[in-house]
């Protein structure tokens, strides 16, 4: 009997599996741009914008004490920061390259606020983002966008609509 429901069980599983195939094909083929369109490719604005909230949410996670968004918004900035390498890795004629200034100036200092988030110390944390921010504000100098300047968020919350506590278990 025992062997006769682990058959059935197999047999449901590569049934599913079967069925799963057609779909994913079908996933990945409107994905595809229509012929004739081109494939939207974000622009550095595009994507820097996402960066800069995702570093206030990171600020505001903290500061409710949401270690776990803190660590998702972390995981978001670096891959926020690939997304800038790989679609990005050369702007408009900056004299030291996205893809070369990010990796130098920017991936130690989020890993110590990744570490401190892990480690859940305000204190590491609030000196940690501090020296992101002006990791920030570094690569932006360097690659000749010092007119844009990034800081702590004020005490304002520009997300209304989210909650940067922590869920009630």
């Amino acid at each position: 009997m025992a062997r006769t429901n682990c058959i059935s069980k197999h047999r449901s599983l590569l049934i599913l599996a079967a069925a799963a195939i057609p779909l994913i094909a079908i996933g990945s083929a409107c994905r595809q741009p229509a012929p004739g369109i081109e494939a939207y490719v974000p622009g550095l604005g595009e994507l820097m914008t996402l960066q800069q909230m995702r570093h206030t949410k990171l600020w505001l996670a903290e500061q409710g004490g949401n270690w776990d968004l803190a660590a998702y918004e972390v995981k978001e900035l670096g891959e926020g920061f690939d997304d800038i390498i790989k679609f990005d890795p050369t702007h408009e004629g900056s004299p030291v390259a996205p893809k070369d200034a990010i990796p130098r100036m920017v991936t130690r200092p989020l890993a110590d606020v990744g570490d401190a988030v892990t480690k859940k110390n305000a204190a590491a944390f609030a000196q940690a983002y501090d020296a992101l921010t002006e990791a920030c504000n570094n690569c932006h100098q360097a690659t000749n966008f010092g007119f844009n300047r990034v800081q702590r968020p004020a005490e304002a919350n520009p997300y209304p609509d989210q909650l940067f506590a922590p869920a009630q278990k």
